[in-house]
């Protein structure tokens, strides 16, 4: 029995797609929903870390100069960068750690957290970490690839109603390959998530050999390395379950498309 049998885009779709599309769908409102929660709780933690001073005094951006120049890195700035709608980063093209108002001036056990953390990015690129080289070399291939999807799918729709009297044939093959890009997006935030996991290792690691965070602050930093790998992770899965959507989509369109021509 057709789940959207009364919906005039799905009628000569296959029961089968249409539940799968209604479960998918039904899928991502649900990781959403946790992604929510864990967004939330990530805040509350980070403002109260960031409430809390640390042991050696300092603001994240004297803690991320000692980490850089320590390890041979005094050419990397450190610089402000937004508030809340810019996050903490490592910028291997511009040579900074961008650090949040929030954090930057604050002598704080989350500035502790994002400064350390942010710097042994820096650390990796120096060294040559092989995930850092490519993740360097393929992060703007993974940002492009999920903007590129509508419009080629818009250009895909155009060419259908100039050039092929809407078979429908250029929309399929736009979004098959905005499919493709949306794919190598996908495998690319893997890499990400992996080198963000061994930066959190080696900024303790650092931070704990330098005598530089206590046995409470490191289990501080823990916390919220944890909620932001599962907040990462919760974006990953919403961004497959999407990819998968869209293949869906693609499919209810082909059939279709089929369907009228007969």
């Amino acid at each position: 029995m057709p789940l959207f049998e009364n919906l005039e885009e799905f009628k000569n779709v296959s029961p089968a797609v249409q539940w799968a599309i209604f479960i998918v769908g039904a899928l991502i409102a649900l990781v959403a929903l946790v992604s929510t929660f864990v967004s939330i709780w990530l805040m509350i933690r980070y403002f109260k870390f960031n409430r809390k001073q640390n042991k050696i005094g300092k603001s994240g951006k004297e803690i991320a100069r000692d980490i850089l120049d320590k390890n041979g890195l005094q050419h990397i700035k450190v610089s402000v960068w937004g508030s809340m709608i810019f996050g903490n980063s490592y910028s291997h093209y511009f040579k900074k750690v961008r650090l949040r108002r929030l954090t930057q001036n604050k002598k704080s056990v989350t500035s502790l957290a994002m400064a350390s953390q942010k710097s042994a990015l820096a650390i990796m690129d120096k060294e040559g970490d092989k995930d850092m080289k490519a993740r360097v070399r393929l992060t703007p291939l993974m940002y492009f690839g999920p903007f590129a999807f509508i419009p080629l799918v818009l250009i895909g729709i155009a060419l259908d109603f100039i050039v092929f009297n809407l078979t429908g044939v250029a929309t399929i093959i736009s979004a098959g390959v905005g499919l493709l890009l949306y794919v190598i997006s996908f495998v690319l935030s893997i890499k990400v998530l992996k080198t963000e996991v061994k930066a959190q290792q080696l900024a303790m690691s650092i931070l704990k050999k330098d005598n530089m965070a206590t046995d409470e602050e490191i289990e501080m930093l823990k916390e919220l390395y944890k909620l932001y790998n599962i907040e990462y992770v919760n974006d990953i899965i919403i961004a497959f379950l999407q990819m998968i959507y869209r293949v869906l989509m693609i499919i209810a369109k082909i059939q279709q498309t089929s369907s009228n021509k007969d």
